[in-house]
């Protein structure tokens, strides 16, 4: 995790994400027991990655790591697809909720340190496609609703 500084964009997305939860989780859940090379800490770096870029597939996010710079990031050379697919199915979705409880935390106590609960509301911006016939209300487009 020392690779990661503050000064990296990379690393302005990922400072704040508490390392000693995400490793105690690591070892309770022993996510990178028998784990050569992708360790879970990895796995979470190129998430990141493929989210802030939207690269759309396990293809693309292979030959991402062709860029020298996210190799030292996410301390992977290269990777097979089908090493992504099997860590991406066999991660446990518990390490991911605690992580963003936590992140969820970190943002109540700096945006209203007075009131314990705070409702948070997320916002989607997804577009999804709809036939423009049944659903005028939608329209974003001359021909499309979404």
């Amino acid at each position: 995790m020392d690779k990661i500084t503050r000064k990296t964009s990379f690393g302005q997305w990922f400072s704040p994400i508490n390392l000693q939860l995400f490793e105690e989780n690591v070892k309770t859940l022993k996510l990178d027991y028998y784990t050569k090379k992708l360790t879970t800490e990895s796995f979470l770096k190129l998430l990141l990655f493929a989210q802030l870029q939207e690269i759309e597939s396990l293809h693309a996010l292979g030959d991402s790591l062709f860029d020298d710079k996210l190799q030292k990031e996410v301390n992977l050379d290269s990777i097979s697809i089908s090493q992504l697919s099997r860590r991406l199915n066999n991660m446990n979705p518990d390490l991911f909720q605690k992580l963003f409880l936590d992140l969820v935390a970190q943002i109540h106590v700096k945006t209203h340190p007075t009131k314990l609960i705070m409702p948070l509301k997320i916002i989607d911006s997804s577009t999804l496609p709809l036939n423009l016939t049944h659903h005028k209300w939608a329209k974003f487009r001359k021909t499309k609703a979404g």
